[in-house]
């Protein structure tokens, strides 16, 4: 229903209900747009519609594209880099402890030479070096091993007719190695050929 203001303005009261007899009000189909015929907005639609430049956006997607992939690239290495330093840090606090024990096992080893190892402390000392093996500490030097300075600790030097290369003589304390990692250089004496 449409009224008229005094200022020649009109406005379309879209209640159900009438506010002064309240009662409901029938509804009127919704009338039909003047001016224009839906062909003619449609061409109007069509004409305003700019395509979009499908290069800037196959640009864009392609720069969108690189960015995940480096930045899922740079997550990927990050989360290597702290798995092996987290690692490194457990093999170095292990390696640290198992460091402890060295002295003990010089001593056992020492006591066997001697002879002096039998009854209960011998199943200890053997439980103990058992124990260390299984967590991967390697002893190494022997005598007649080829010298190298990165694991061994040269005391005395010597020549000798009986050696072709600078080699281990005789091994004053065992070097140990975990994972790789030398913990203890082997202390020897070393001989070279005449």
């Amino acid at each position: 229903m449409t009224e008229p203001n005094d200022s020649g303005f009109s406005y379309q009261d879209k209640r159900r209900v009438d506010p002064d007899t309240f009662e409901v009000r029938e509804q009127s189909a919704a009338p039909e747009p003047e001016g224009i015929e839906v062909d003619e907005f449609a061409e109007i639609v069509e004409g305003l519609v700019v395509e979009a430049d499908l290069t800037s956006l196959d640009a864009k997607v392609v720069e969108l594209t690189s960015d995940l992939q480096r930045v899922h690239a740079e997550y990927a290495n990050y989360r290597k880099r702290v798995d092996r330093d987290r690692d490194s840090t457990r093999d170095m606090a292990v390696g640290a402890t198992l460091a402890e024990l060295f002295p003990v096992l010089d001593d056992i080893g020492r006591a066997r030479d001697h002879g002096d190892l039998d009854g209960a402390f011998k199943a200890v000392a053997e439980t103990l070096e058992a124990v260390v093996t299984r967590l991967g500490v390697e002893r190494f030097a022997v005598a007649g091993d080829p010298f190298d300075p990165t694991i061994h600790e040269a005391i005395s030097h010597t020549h000798s007719e009986e050696v072709t290369g600078p080699t281990c003589v005789s091994v004053f304390q065992q070097g140990y190695r975990y994972r790789g990692r030398v913990l203890r250089p082997a202390i020897v004496a070393v001989a070279d050929p005449e």
